[in-house]
């Protein structure tokens, strides 16, 4: 594994902006001000906490804030869900999204068993 010197150089943080801009720009029009602040939310926190994770020093830290971006990357899909069923965005553009959120969680997870790997060694 490379070894990255700041956050914005991960994959994982790039992939997690790019869906959190695509939340911000999808949800822009929509009135269900409440529904709208959570999937908001829920997607700057995971990139939010990739970052403070990093930042922490630590792979223990850097774990344990990445089990919490993985967290909210389980939020923002099954609040992409409710969008569909709410006809808040399109079906496809909803499936799209989810499998965004897939492929984001599984390499959040991979991180982690590296992290938790190379503390063994």
């Amino acid at each position: 594994m490379t070894t990255c010197h700041c956050f914005e150089e991960l994959e994982i943080w790039q992939k997690a902006e790019k869906l959190a801009l695509k939340i911000y720009q999808t949800m822009f029009q929509i009135k269900d001000y409440g529904f709208k602040d959570q999937i908001q939310r829920a997607s700057v926190s995971i990139m939010n906490n990739i970052a403070e994770g990093f930042e922490r020093e630590t792979d223990d830290d850097f774990a344990r804030f990445l089990s919490y971006s993985k967290g909210s990357c389980g939020e923002v899909r099954s609040m992409l869900h409710l969008a569909k069923g709410l006809s808040y965005i399109d079906s496809n553009y909803a499936e799209q999204l989810r499998q965004e959120t897939i492929e984001l969680s599984k390499q959040i997870k991979s991180l982690m068993k590296y992290l938790k790997q190379s503390k063994r060694r």
